[in-house]
Formats: C-alpha cells, sequence, structure tokens
C-alpha cells in the first residue's frame, strides 16, 4: 500500500518550471484573464471587508501588532502590517463572502484564495502590476492542476481542498519572491508539512472558518517562501516521496479501492510560451454569492420563475435533482436551518427558498436577519434536495441540476442547467465584472473609487508599483 519515491521528486520539476516562467511567456488571453479576476477578487474583497469575521481578524491582528505599521497594506482599511499578516487579512476578505471564483473537478477550488500571497511580497519588495500578474498565472496553473489529480478528490474522504493549496501558496508568493529552484522545492516543503484541512470547516452546521483555512494556507505559503528565502529548509519528498502527499493518501480507501493521484497530470504540458494553454482561461467566476454547486439549480429555477411568473404562494413543491455529493453538502438538514451567512450560502433550501421569496439572490440576501426569518422556514420545507445517479457521469465536465416546481393546481414546470453563468463557457463579461463589483464596493469606498480602480486593475500590466492600487482600494 503507498509505494512512493526515492529520488526524481516532482517538487523540482514543478520549481523548475515557475523559476523559469517570464512575463513575455504568458499568453495575452492569459493575461487578460488575470485581469479580469483580479477585478472579480477585489470587488468580492471590499464586500467581504465589512463581514463579521473580516472585523474580527483585522481587530485581533491590531490588537496583537498595534498601530506601529509595516511594509505591507490592507485593502479597505489600509491598516499597514507584515507581508505574512497582510496576505491573510485581504484573501479573507476576498473569500469571506463566498463569492470568488470557482474550478471544481476531483476537488474543488477557489484560486483567488492565493493572490493575495504574492499580492504582498509585491507591496514588500515594490513590484510590478507585471509581476503580480506572472505570480497570479502561476497560482492559478499550480490549484487548478492539484484539483485535478485526486483519484478521487481529496474532498470524498473527509479533507478540505486548502490541504491541496498548501502545495501551491509557496511557488506563487516565491515567484513573487523571486527564489530560486531549491528555495521554492524547499518552501514548498515547509508549508504543505503543516496546512492539512480537515472537511469538517464545510460540513454540517458552518462556521468562520470555512472562508478561513484556504487564505490561511496562502498566509502559510508567503512565510514559507519568506523562510526559504533566508536557507530554511522543508522536505523536498512532500509530494510523491516517503509520508508525503501520495503516500499518505494512498492509505485511504474509497468507494473499495486505494486513493490515488494522477502525478504525470500535475506536471504535463506546462505551459512554456504565449502560444499554450494556461489553466487560467478554465476557469470560472460566480455571478451569485453562494456555494458551487448551488449556481446550477438556482439559475434553473430563477429561469422557471422568470419565464412562467411563479407566484411562491401557490408553489406546492419544489424537487431539485443534483449529483450525490451536492445533495450531501448543500442539503443535510442542517441545511434546512440556516442560523448564520456561513450556512446559509451553502444551503440549497435556503438559497432557492430566498430566491423564489425575494426574487434575486445578492448579498443582501445573507444578512442575519433575512437569514433568520421565520417566514422562509415553510418555504425551505417545500424544497426536495435528492441525488440523480445519471448526473454524476456528466460531472466535473458539467453541473447538471434539474428543478421542477408543482403548483398547488398540479401544474409542473421543469428546467435543467448543466453550465451556470460564470462558468469558462459562459463567462461573465468585464461589464458583468463591473456591475458586481460596483454593487459590493460603492457602498465602501465610493462609485468614483470603484470606477478607477476597475480602470486600474484592466491596465494592471502598466503599473510600475502597486502603491496607486492600495490607495484606490482603501476607504
Amino acid at each position: 500500500m503507498g509505494s512512493y519515491k526515492t529520488d526524481g521528486f516532482i517538487s523540482y520539476d514543478i520549481a523548475a518550471w515557475v523559476e523559469g516562467l517570464r512575463y513575455e511567456d504568458l499568453s495575452p488571453q492569459a493575461v487578460e484573464r488575470a485581469k479580469l479576476f483580479w477585478y472579480d477578487s477585489v470587488g468580492c474583497a471590499l464586500g467581504g471587508s465589512q463581514t463579521e469575521d473580516a472585523q474580527i481578524l483585522l481587530a485581533h491582528h491590531r490588537e496583537m501588532h498595534g498601530e506601529t505599521g509595516g511594509a505591507c497594506t490592507c485593502f479597505v482599511s489600509g491598516y499597514k502590517t507584515n507581508p505574512v499578516d497582510a496576505a491573510f487579512l485581504n484573501n479573507h476578505m476576498v473569500r469571506a463572502m463566498d463569492y470568488n471564483d470557482i474550478y471544481w473537478k476531483a476537488d474543488p477550488s477557489h484560486p483567488s484564495d492565493i493572490i493575495c500571497g504574492p499580492l504582498a511580497v509585491c507591496d514588500l519588495k515594490g513590484l510590478t502590476g507585471k509581476d503580480l500578474i506572472l505570480a497570479t498565472i502561476v497560482a492559478y496553473e499550480l490549484e487548478m492542476r492539484l484539483v485535478e489529480i485526486g483519484q478521487p478528490g481529496v474532498r470524498e474522504y473527509g479533507w478540505h481542498h486548502a490541504t491541496l493549496t498548501g502545495f501551491a501558496a509557496p511557488f506563487a508568493a516565491g515567484k513573487a519572491l523571486g527564489l530560486n529552484k531549491g528555495q521554492l522545492v524547499n518552501a514548498a516543503g515547509i508549508c504543505a508539512s503543516r496546512t492539512g484541512s480537515l472537511g469538517a470547516v464545510t460540513a454540517g452546521k458552518l462556521t468562520m472558518m470555512k472562508n478561513t483555512v484556504d487564505p490561511w494556507a496562502t498566509r502559510m505559503g508567503v512565510e514559507s517562501a519568506l523562510l526559504a528565502a533566508r536557507g530554511f529548509s522543508g522536505p523536498e519528498h512532500i509530494f510523491d516521496g516517503k509520508e508525503g502527499l501520495f503516500h499518505v493518501f494512498g492509505h485511504a480507501v474509497y468507494d473499495g479501492k486505494p486513493c490515488a493521484f494522477d502525478a504525470e497530470g500535475l506536471t504535463k504540458d506546462l505551459p512554456k510560451a504565449a502560444g499554450d494553454h494556461y489553466r487560467i482561461l478554465d476557469c470560472g467566476m460566480k455571478s451569485f454569492p453562494i456555494e458551487a454547486l448551488s449556481h446550477a439549480p438556482l439559475s434553473a429555477m430563477m429561469k422557471i420563475v422568470s419565464e412562467h411568473d411563479i407566484d411562491p404562494d401557490k408553489v406546492s413543491e419544489i424537487k431539485v435533482e443534483v449529483i450525490a455529493r451536492a445533495a450531501d453538502i448543500l442539503g443535510d438538514p442542517h441545511k434546512y436551518r440556516p442560523t448564520s451567512r456561513e450556512t446559509a450560502d451553502h444551503s440549497l433550501p435556503y438559497s432557492l427558498a430566498v430566491g423564489l421569496v425575494d426574487g434575486k439572490v445578492t448579498p443582501l440576501q445573507f444578512e442575519d436577519e433575512r437569514v433568520r426569518d421565520p417566514k422562509l422556514i415553510p418555504v425551505m420545507d417545500k424544497i426536495k434536495v435528492v441525488p440523480n445517479t445519471e448526473f454524476e457521469a456528466m460531472f466535473p465536465k458539467f453541473q447538471p441540476s434539474r428543478v421542477t416546481i408543482t403548483l398547488a393546481d398540479g401544474t409542473k414546470h421543469v428546467q435543467q442547467v448543466d453550465v451556470p453563468k460564470g462558468d469558462a463557457r459562459d463567462p461573465m463579461t468585464q461589464s458583468e465584472i463591473k456591475v458586481k463589483f460596483d454593487a459590493l464596493g460603492a457602498c465602501v469606498i465610493g462609485q468614483d473609487k470603484c470606477d478607477k480602480a476597475g480602470e486600474l486593475v484592466m491596465a494592471l500590466e502598466n503599473e510600475t508599483s502597486l502603491g496607486r492600487f492600495f490607495s484606490l482600494l482603501t476607504a
């Protein structure tokens, strides 16, 4: 059980690619997508800054370190601190509303949970917009490959995908820091040695940790890169050697078979030239502030409601057919009685009920008062979430969801959605991202700064430093 390498470790292959990649090697399409993901991500951060958990974390860090200042800047507050804490606080704001990007293959991921790591390093070192774009594309490439290679994904046997982020984040931060191949290998070994995350954070009743474990892995990625730059060492065999990722998870069994990883898939055809395909082009965005697998069923229901002018009071049942893991994650008993935003945005019954009643699903629908409104309980109880075994073969290429609304008079309306809006096959446009950005940010930094920030981000490659970037994102 669980054979492993004793030499020729894969961490060196990844590190060689990271060290060698230059801005000039990037495709124009990858650069454009990186800017769009930054546009989306900082909008999410502006909204996320207003959440209770983000405010608790900021207050905690201020109490620990005071207002003595530091080299790196935090969004909205302008709080100055060290790069490790800045990476954590900024990426938590990106993640706090669960409204940022999504890429789901064997495992789910949110690559933008990593990008404030290289941002903090760029801020620390006075680097350029091009440097940030390059490290961003490294983050996306590695994170997305890591969540493709599980057989099955680690989520299927109880681990959170932040476990895999711990392997990608140090490479992204290390790229911005200019680490050489040996230092990058050490950074990955340092970070991934201690960033395993249990799936409990997204199972059952959800807490503030749900949106924190991935940014915490990014925090460790920055610290690991900084330590590696000083000569601190970490295990080179962290992926494929003795008691590394592949060996340890090879002891697990799922559906009667040992769990494994496609090691070749992690490094095969890594892009090295402008004509190559970069994974960032395959990542999606969220058009609703909810868990990724909720998007297709919510889109299907809203389409029925719009086309048939459905009166919520005349609905007797809403049947939601989804893949088994969506039913398990989003339709368990806790999800029928959410008492917090963290549980509500991972609840299919709540998302569909509030969408039916309010006619929309925006961040406003996840305010505490709305989540705890007892009038939504009987509506949630009309929603039946069931697994559809036929859909399993279509996932993850598609996210099939079928919604059947039955009215009191027996009339049925059925709609199936396989590709939700925001998916790379139906991407959000720059103008659609601006609408989302402005909705999240105008009340935080003002509309004028929103307009200017959007213009700056979409021309990020022209910035010789990130001073203006942070200035526009400070309230």
